[in-house]
């Protein structure tokens, strides 16, 4: 998979991911529209969550959204903010936060999601906007939880999840990093960052990522 095509897993794994509200049926449009452009075997899974939610989408525009609730939001093991797999629910996970958030502030994205920075979608938005050194940062950072990734694909899997193709297909679009290069991003949510921290203030109600090279 290319840097081109990983872009477009990351985007679409950002938006299928996010809370489902009156844009999914343009979201669903727009990922089958680059299909075409992906690896076959990425291309089918997403075109099976594709599926799922065109047919969910029949029972209601709320239909999606108890899916969403019932496999997110109730669960610890499928958890999409990342710190959770690192630091879990402990004391150390505001600082890891913290330290997700110091780390997209420096890419040079301003965080306009409703969302925390730790959380997987965020991540994903900021892959597929990045370029250069931004770029290769992000999808570090992104590879560095492939742990956590790992946790969370098998347990939408045992759950037979159609989300769990989407999670699938993220892991499958991840560089190799180096183990130094892992356990430095992984010590560092551990940790905090070591200088003083800025939060990112009140988030805006729209979502997205804004981004300043």
């Amino acid at each position: 998979m290319d840097d081109a095509q990983r872009r477009v897993v990351f985007m679409s794994a950002a938006l299928l991911l996010d809370y489902p509200d009156d844009r999914m049926p343009d979201i669903l449009a727009a990922v089958g529209d680059s299909l075409g452009d992906l690896p076959v075997e990425t291309g089918e899974r997403l075109s099976r969550f594709l599926q799922y939610a065109t047919d969910r989408a029949v029972d209601g525009p709320s239909a999606l959204q108890q899916d969403y609730v019932a496999t997110f939001d109730q669960r610890r093991r499928c958890s999409l903010s990342l710190s959770y797999y690192a630091v879990g629910d402990t004391r150390q996970r505001g600082a890891a936060i913290l330290a997700f958030s110091r780390q997209i502030e420096d890419l040079g994205f301003t965080l306009i999601r409703e969302e925390l920075p730790d959380h997987l979608c965020v991540l994903l938005e900021s892959a597929a906007q990045s370029t250069g050194d931004s770029w290769h940062s992000v999808t570090e950072m992104l590879a560095s939880h492939r742990d956590g990734l790992e946790v969370l694909r098998a347990a939408l899997s045992d759950l037979d999840s159609p989300y769990a193709e989407l999670v699938t297909c993220v892991c499958s679009a991840l560089p190799s990093v180096s183990d130094a290069t892992a356990e430095n991003y992984r010590r560092l949510v551990r940790s905090g960052p070591p200088s003083e921290l800025v939060g990112l203030g009140t988030p805006l109600p729209a979502t997205g990522m804004e981004h300043q090279p």
